[in-house]
């Protein structure tokens, strides 16, 4: 068990959240219990997620995409008053982390990807988050094992050929640094989803883009730093995966 407090201060120096000028709020979101022994992960602070983790008696939820945005309402009416209700009637804390997630060299998003897709030599551009390294196979087998990890058929766009020698990648939204690793002179390009331009850019560079799902791309940042937690104040957690297809 570990108090509320404690852990919101641990991870904003874990995550070095003050370093990141972000679109929302990093850190705690709703308050909830003092006291937390069992914690829930998912991607987003969507109503099913926080709806299974009632139903798991929780003390805390961890997504990645929380409940409040820059750019969006700041009225608590409709589903978000919903969410909020449900973690208030039940002392659910809400914690949520965006582009410190993506970042983090440890439990980050884009690591973690390139731990799960066999990526060599993955180093970040820049201290930014977008990413690069190095891969040994062709784009049958790579397109493949996206598949069977993330259970989900990659669109693919650009150059078609076999031979796969280096890549960059950003997980979730991040199709607009296609730019930036035509630059790094990769033969792919992975993220989560695509705008009208992709396609044609990828055509015109000679350069591969993959089109992972953001979604699909965004689960495992969260389950790390989770699963860090726990060994940390020794509690427990689950990873709770709710269906989206974008």
């Amino acid at each position: 068990m570990v108090n509320r407090d404690e852990l919101n201060n641990y991870c904003a120096n874990f995550l070095s959240v003050s370093k990141y000028k972000d679109y929302c709020p990093n850190g705690l979101q709703v308050e909830g219990s003092l006291n937390i022994n069992k914690i829930v992960s998912g991607v987003s602070a969507n109503l099913d997620l926080i709806e299974l983790a009632v139903d798991e008696k929780a003390d805390a939820i961890f997504v990645h995409h929380g409940i409040f945005w820059n750019n969006e309402s700041n009225v608590i009416v409709g589903s978000k008053r919903k969410k909020i209700d449900l973690l208030i009637k039940n002392n659910i804390n809400l914690f949520a982390y965006h582009l410190p997630l993506d970042a983090h060299s440890e439990v980050g998003n884009n690591v973690e990807l390139g731990r799960i897709l066999g990526i060599k030599n993955m180093k970040s551009v820049d201290d930014s988050l977008l990413w690069h390294g190095d891969l040994d196979t062709d784009l049958m087998n790579f397109t493949r094992l996206i598949q069977k990890e993330l259970g989900r058929v990659p669109e693919i766009f650009g150059r078609k050929n076999n031979s796969v020698n280096s890549i960059a990648w950003c997980t979730g939204g991040a199709q607009g640094f296609i730019d930036k690793a035509i630059n790094l002179n990769v033969d792919i390009y992975l993220s989560g989803e695509v705008s009208e331009r992709t396609p044609a850019v990828a055509k015109e560079n000679n350069l591969t883009y993959i089109s992972a799902g953001h979604h699909a791309t965004e689960r495992y940042g969260v389950q790390a730093l989770c699963e860090h937690l726990c060994t940390k104040f020794k509690l427990k957690q689950q990873f709770i995966e709710v269906n989206n297809s974008v």
